[in-house]
C-alpha cells in the first residue's frame, strides 16, 4: 500500500513537472504546450533507458547549475530583505486546517518518501560501480563512504532548500506584492512574472522551470521504479542494460508516461502537485520510524548502527512529521 501510494504521488508529481516544462518552453518560443510535454516525456525515458548512467548522470550535474536561475531571479527581482529574512527566522503561523495541511505539504516536500528509494538504490549501485563490497560486510572500511554519503546528503539538501527559499522569495515579492494569488498552472506563474518583474526575470523562471524538470522527472520515475521493483523483486538498476532489467524499466516508461497523461486531462496541476506532497507528507513519518527501526537493529546492520546523537536527531524528525500528520487529520 505504501509502494502504492508512493508511485501514485510520484505519478502526478511527474504530470505537474513535464506539464510545466511544456508550458515553459511554450512561453520562450511558443507553439503547442501538449505537445511540447509528450515530447518531454519522450525524451526522458529515452534517457533514462537507453543513454548509458554514467553520461547521464554527469549531465544532470550540469543541468544543475541551471537551478541558480532561481538565485538569479531573486536579484532581479526588488524583495524586501529584511521582511524576508524576519519572516524566514520567525515565522507566522495560524492553527486552522490550511496552515495545517501547508506544513504537512512543505514537509513533506523536503523530507518525500521517494527520496529514500532513489538515494539507496542509487548508493547500492554506486557501490557495485566501483566493485566496493557491502557495507555491512566490510564495516572497518565503512568510514570514508559514509562520510562520502553524508558530505553529498548535506551539499545538496542545503543548496535545495536554498533554492527553494529563494523561488519562495520571489513569488512573494512579485506575485504576491502585486495580488497574484490565484496561479492555477507553473506558466502563468511565469508570464505574471513578465509585466511584475521584467522580461529578464521571466525568461530565467521559465528557463529554470525546464532545467527543474529534467532533473525531477528521472528521480520521481526512477524511485517508483525501484519501490515497484523492491516489492515483486525484479532485477532492478539503472546500470543494468534494458534487456538485462526490462520489467524495472517498463515501471520508469509507464510511470513516465502516465504523467504525460494526466496532461490531457482536467486535473488541475498546481493543486495536484500539492496534494502530492501532502501524500508526500503523510507516507514520510511511517517510513521514517521503519527506517530508525531498521537503523538500530544489529541483526539487520551488523557494526553500523546508528550512533546515539543521530537516533535523537532521526526520531525527534520522525516525531515532528508525525505530530504535524496528526495535527493534519485532527485540526
Amino acid at each position: 500500500m505504501v509502494v502504492l501510494l508512493l508511485v501514485a504521488a510520484n505519478v502526478i508529481n511527474l504530470g505537474a513537472d513535464i506539464g510545466a516544462m511544456g508550458a515553459a518552453l511554450g512561453l520562450l518560443i511558443g507553439g503547442p504546450i501538449q505537445l511540447y510535454a509528450v515530447v518531454f516525456g519522450i525524451v526522458c525515458v529515452l534517457l533514462e533507458t537507453f543513454m548509458s548512467y554514467a553520461r547521464y548522470c554527469a549531465a544532470l550535474k550540469w543541468t544543475t547549475l541551471c537551478l541558480f536561475a532561481y538565485v538569479a531571479v531573486v536579484f532581479a527581482a526588488h524583495v524586501p530583505w529584511g521582511t524576508a529574512l524576519a519572516s524566514t527566522l520567525i515565522p507566522h503561523f495560524d492553527f486552522d486546517k490550511s496552515h495545517a495541511m501547508a506544513m504537512v505539504a512543505i514537509l513533506g516536500t523536503t523530507i518525500s518518501p521517494y527520496l529514500f528509494f532513489w538515494q539507496a538504490g542509487q548508493e547500492v549501485e554506486e557501490l557495485r560501480r566501483r566493485h566496493v563490497k557491502a557495507l555491512c560486510i566490510t564495516p572497518r572500511e565503512a568510514g570514508p563512504e559514509l562520510s562520502r554519503i553524508r558530505t553529498d546528503t548535506i551539499v545538496g539538501m542545503g543548496i535545495s532548500n536554498l533554492i527553494a527559499l529563494c523561488i519562495i522569495f520571489v513569488t512573494a515579492a512579485t506575485l504576491n506584492a502585486n495580488g497574484v494569488i490565484d496561479i492555477q498552472t507553473s506558466s502563468q506563474a511565469a508570464e505574471a512574472l513578465r509585466p511584475v518583474a521584467g522580461v529578464f526575470t521571466f525568461a530565467l523562471f521559465a528557463a529554470g522551470i525546464i532545467a527543474t524538470g529534467m532533473l525531477a522527472v528521472p528521480v520521481l520515475a526512477g524511485s517508483s521504479a525501484y519501490g515497484i521493483s523492491e516489492v515483486f523483486r525484479w532485477t532492478e538498476g539503472l546500470d543494468h542494460r534494458p534487456k538485462e532489467a526490462k520489467a524495472f524499466y517498463a515501471a520508469i516508461a509507464v510511470a513516465t508516461l502516465g504523467g504525460v497523461a494526466l496532461n490531457f486531462t482536467s486535473l488541475d496541476p498546481v493543486k495536484a502537485l500539492y496534494w502530492s506532497a501532502v501524500v508526500n507528507g503523510v507516507l514520510a513519518a511511517p517510513l521514517m520510524a521503519v527506517m530508525m527501526v531498521i537503523a538500530m537493529n544489529r541483526r539487520i546492520m551488523g557494526r553500523l548502527t546508528l550512533p546515539r546523537p543521530m537516533l535523537v536527531v532521526g526520531w525527534l524528525a520522525t516525531i515532528i512529521m508525525a505530530l504535524a500528520t496528526i495535527g493534519f487529520f485532527v485540526i
